[in-house]
């Protein structure tokens, strides 16, 4: 972090001044005979752009990647998020943001982060029709107010990422390269509304939420969803985070409320093993029917120096009408992912996933449908954040 350093300027040595009742003075020199020095220049105040770029954070990232599948899909591989082509070299997302967290002495602040690329396009692909295309590269905009209530609330109006989920959008804040079957098919990307945060005491935040819904910044029914988080730290070591979700999704029915629940809690046994669970459950109606789907991820990441670290995980989903995948089916997965992390800013990580269902989902060539896929893939993923 650096601080914006203001240095003021003030120079010169004002003259001792001549007393009227002291004798004339006697001419010497070419020094008593010079006028007197002008006064010194006010000091310089912080200019007003100085001033608002102070605690602004300014960040970046390139996300590259290849992957090789054994099932050799024609277009994207089944049931994957962002690694999903064979034998191809991708930029996956290049991302520009700018933030400024609001404070008690600055109690206004706002995010906007940029994105473009594939992984893009996938979060914006649920997005209705009638978007402006110009939205599907904000991946967040929002404003911010810390009202002076108790410790302070704050509000956040605007598209945000969601809130549920062990692993997010950005691949460098995950413990793997490649995304969890649960954050690619059980839980929403982002929403659109309003956010308010306040933490009671030092080991609990609470989070309410009003938006249009999942992944969707123009509402398609006249609805509303509405969210609620506690987290929960009891000890340093030791995190427990609860979501709910609930209303109506389906465009332009009000009747029908989804329901979701997700539970993340994550472990740090020692400086060089973590561990984390994430489980969700969720629930809608269709056409009279009730339907739901249910999956748990397991991970762990065992890190020996700060360069290196290797993180399984371990999945199982079951999607019990086919909501969400469009196969009534179970699936499981497992992942292998070594990471070598020379500087802060960059990070090279090399991945061995198998995928596994209890029907033959799997797209290959050729047109025809597998019960397993396994893929071997490299990402290299560089960074920046700058405060000022």
């Amino acid at each position: 972090m650096r601080t914006l350093v203001v240095v003021c300027l003030a120079g010169g040595l004002a003259a001792a001044p001549v007393s009227a009742q002291s004798p004339p003075p006697v001419e010497t020199s070419a020094a008593a005979a010079a006028p007197a020095a002008a006064p010194p220049p006010p000091p310089e105040s912080p200019s007003d752009v100085a001033a608002f770029f102070k605690g602004t954070e300014i960040g970046g990232l390139l996300d590259a990647h290849f992957s090789w599948y054994t099932t050799k899909p024609e277009g994207d591989a089944s049931f994957r998020n962002f690694d999903t082509r064979h034998n191809q070299f991708r930029v996956s997302m290049a991302q520009l943001w700018i933030a400024k967290a609001p404070a008690a002495d600055s109690r206004a602040g706002f995010k906007v982060k940029l994105s473009v690329g594939p992984a893009t396009t996938i979060v914006q692909s649920l997005e209705p029709g009638s978007s402006p295309a110009v939205l599907q590269n904000i991946e967040e905009g929002f404003v911010s107010y810390l009202a002076p209530i108790g410790k302070g609330l704050q509000f956040d109006v605007g598209k945000f990422v969601t809130q549920h989920g062990a692993e997010v959008i950005e691949s460098k804040d995950n413990w793997n390269y490649s995304r969890s079957m649960l954050f690619a098919l059980a839980i929403p990307y982002y929403h659109s509304g309003v956010r308010a945060t306040y933490s009671p005491h030092a080991k609990v935040t609470v989070m309410g939420t009003i938006v249009n819904g999942w992944n969707n910044v123009v509402e398609n029914n006249g609805a509303k969803t509405f969210g609620a988080q506690v987290a929960y730290k009891p000890t340093a070591a030791l995190s427990l985070v609860q979501n709910y979700m609930t209303g109506p999704e389906q465009s332009g029915n009000n009747e029908n409320w989804r329901q979701l629940s997700d539970t993340t809690a994550t472990l740090t046994v020692n400086p060089k093993l973590s561990l984390m669970v994430n489980y969700d459950y969720g629930a809608d109606v269709v056409d009279g029917v009730r339907t739901h789907w249910q999956g748990v991820a397991g991970y762990a990441r065992i890190q020996p120096n700060k360069w290196v670290a290797f993180s399984p995980r371990f999945e199982w989903y079951d999607d019990a009408q086919g909501f969400t995948t469009g196969t009534v089916q179970t699936l499981r997965e497992v992942t292998g992912t070594f990471e070598v992390k020379p500087t802060d800013s960059f990070i090279w990580r090399f991945e061995y996933r198998t995928d596994l269902s209890d029907t033959a989902v799997f797209k290959s060539s050729g047109g025809g449908l597998k019960k397993k896929q396994t893929s071997v893939g490299m990402g290299v993923i560089y960074s920046f954040a700058y405060k000022g």
